[in-house]
């Protein structure tokens, strides 16, 4: 395996426009330029994350399927520079490293697609319960202000 360029993130975030498009997922540099366009959420949040530096949460916040995270290989150039990284794991990626990594990003996989499917129901239900109390409110309160001259 070759030995990957390091960038600090300083040189990371320069690139973030619609020509010219990096980003950083779990320490590793991705020139995500010729996917743009291809990205099903858009080319926009790719972009919002290239100007934040490290995309790592969005990119886990989103649950993306095993299929989308191991294409991030092809697009993969280097390494953020362990100096300018916020966590720890970075250092000198090995070919063991990357298997770690792989194995990580599974897991946070799995353990980030359920909490993402229950925002489709958690926001329905919140307004329900919203507009039940709101209904119970004003029939219940409604009675006691509007009516109470009818004895």
């Amino acid at each position: 395996m070759e030995e990957l360029k390091s960038f600090p993130l300083s040189e990371v975030t320069l690139h973030s426009s619609k020509s010219d498009c990096w980003l950083t997922i779990h320490g590793k540099v991705y020139d995500v330029t010729n996917f743009l366009e291809e990205h099903p959420g858009g080319e926009d949040v790719l972009l919002e994350s290239a100007a934040k530096g490290d995309a790592t949460n969005d990119f886990e916040d989103v649950g993306h399927s095993s299929t989308a995270t191991s294409m991030l290989s092809s697009y993969l150039i280097g390494t953020l520079d362990s100096s300018t990284s916020k966590n720890g794991e970075v250092g000198q990626q090995s070919s063991e490293g990357v298997k770690n990594v792989a194995a990580k990003t599974a897991t946070l996989e799995r353990q980030v697609s359920a909490p993402s499917s229950m925002r489709k129901f958690i926001v329905p239900f919140i307004s329900l319960v919203v507009a039940f109390v709101a209904w119970y409110y004003f029939s219940h309160s409604g009675k006691k202000t509007c009516c109470s001259h009818h004895h």
